[in-house]
């Protein structure tokens, strides 16, 4: 589904002349929020350009993307100053015209099949039934589905989701594309198919394109313009690709926009020390009502001092494998074992001279103030890891379920405020953050409770070149004092620059 699957039902379904945006000294702050999302925003937009927007994490480029297609409603969300326009109308007028891929795909899934999904907006539109499904099948052939129309929704990786809620937007035949870090959970190759499809897209229709990325380098050869907002407000660069990146080199690095070519890189301060701390071994998972495992006889081994990235296509098996190894799946098959250097001082003894019982019991039967001691976990949506109303309390829970003093917990928290860069958000509903900031939260509610093993799911999501080199510095600094860390990742340049080892999943097996 795409944002315009809300819009008028009479409108049509071919696609009208592309649209112009307009923003006059545009302002906008969220409910609650002492500073502004976006600030005193100039910018025109010739129907037809293609525009990549880029700036820091936070900026303001997903406030802006979702004002475009007409769904921040003033008297609900925030205070507006200034104008924002499409096509010369106010954006919810001609929301019909509109398509929006928001940055998590779950938010916009809401039928159980997939082909019906991409149907939902189409059918909002009252597009003729004889026409729905042969767009539904072309749309979906464009962005690389990899299933049928028929395939649950609920069975989708995270990458899988996001190709199908492109494939939502491309049926729409929209006038205004708008698109929010598209590619974000995408392996290399399907990365460069939605790429592909959309710049087939958008070549057939003529359609206006603003589409937000961190790694600017792939997009550059199919957009005209580079737009860079400024942290702040306003903007800090515009103009053709060549032009922005030769002549703002610094202050752009600075700003924390991803230089192409340029990859930020920690230097190792501790030799390795090869410690067994967790070992999957044989394990294997079928989810409920699947037809085959979702992995099956894989085997991983986490050790002190090393960071191991497990990389394969969407869909291959790699965040089960990961899911499994933290101790939150019961695998149907293998078992994890834990090193009595990992289970030391988590479980009282029950008589004397007795083994520990934790050094009996699966991983995954660890109560969880043991577990959340032992091993940190960052899942591939961050949201499924939220669970209270602010970012100071959500870094505080893993403390205080694993028994620290108050005083201990409130240091904790922080300095992870501060080497996350959320010390100004620490009021914040971890809901309404920025998807980098969001991931940021994440990998600091993995870290507040002090654990020796870290399995992290796409650790450097929707992070700016400045954010992700100081994730990626804070990674090694744990690597290099003893940590075990698991990075499922898609980042070519993190695996470069912070692993020891790869071990790569295809077909839910394990195979290097």
């Amino acid at each position: 589904m795409s944002a315009a699957a809300s819009a008028s039902p009479s409108a049509a379904s071919r696609p009208g002349p592309p649209l112009s945006i307009q923003a006059r000294g545009w302002s906008f702050r969220y409910a609650g929020r002492q500073t502004w999302a976006v600030r005193d925003l100039e910018l025109t937009v010739e129907p037809g350009e293609r525009v990549l927007l880029a700036g820091p994490s936070g900026g303001g480029k997903s406030t802006l993307l979702t004002g475009l297609a007409g769904l921040l409603d003033a008297e609900q969300a925030g205070d507006v100053e200034g104008a924002l326009l499409v096509g010369g109308a106010p954006p919810a007028r001609v929301r019909d015209r509109i398509g929006l891929a928001f940055q998590d795909p779950e938010t916009q899934l809401v039928m159980a099949r997939a082909g019906d999904d991409v149907a939902f907006g189409l059918e909002n539109r009252a597009v003729p039934t004889e026409r729905i499904w042969p767009r539904v099948d072309e749309a979906l052939a464009l962005t690389g589905f990899p299933y049928d129309r028929d395939h649950p929704t609920g069975r989708l990786s995270g990458g899988e989701k996001q190709r199908l809620v492109l494939a939502g937007v491309v049926a729409l035949r929209p006038d205004l594309i708008l698109l929010d870090e598209p590619t974000a959970n995408l392996d290399p190759d399907g990365a460069a198919l939605v790429r592909q499809a959309v710049d087939q897209v958008v070549a057939a229709t003529g359609a206006t394109l603003v589409v937000v990325d961190h790694r600017v380098g792939d997009w550059l050869p199919m957009v005209d313009r580079v737009v860079v907002l400024r942290a702040g407000g306003g903007v800090l660069a515009d103009g053709t690709p060549e032009k922005v990146f030769a002549a703002g080199h610094g202050s752009l690095a600075a700003a924390g926009v991803w230089i192409p070519g340029e990859i930020p890189a920690p230097r190792r301060t501790a030799p390795s020390r090869p410690a067994d701390l967790l070992t999957a071994q044989a394990v294997g998972y079928t989810y409920p009502a699947a037809e085959r495992p979702a992995l099956a006889d894989a085997d991983l081994r986490l050790s002190a001092g090393e960071v191991v990235a497990v990389t394969g296509a969407n869909g291959s098996g790699k965040s089960t494998l990961a899911m499994l190894t933290a101790g939150l799946l019961s695998p149907s098959a293998g078992e994890v074992r834990v090193s009595p250097d990992l289970s030391s001082g988590l479980f009282p003894r029950l008589a004397a001279g007795r083994r520990r019982s934790g050094e009996r019991r699966p991983l995954h039967r660890w109560r969880a103030a043991q577990l959340v001691r032992a091993v940190g976990t960052v899942f591939q949506d961050p949201e499924h890891q939220f669970l209270t109303a602010s970012v100071r309390a959500e870094l505080a829970l893993g403390p205080r379920l694993a028994g620290l003093s108050r005083g201990d917990t409130g240091q904790r928290v922080d300095e992870l405020l501060h080497r996350l860069a959320l010390d100004h958000l620490a009021d914040a509903n971890p809901f309404t953050l920025s998807g980098g900031e969001k991931r940021r939260l994440s990998v600091g509610t993995a870290l507040a409770s002090g654990p020796r093993v870290l399995v992290l799911d796409e650790p450097t999501f929707g992070q700016d070149r400045r954010t992700w080199g100081e994730l990626v510095d804070l990674l090694a600094e744990l690597r290099d004092d003893g940590h075990a860390i698991c990075c499922v990742s898609h980042d070519r340049d993190l695996i470069s620059v912070l692993a020891d080892r790869e071990v790569r999943v295809r077909s839910g097996r394990v195979i290097g």
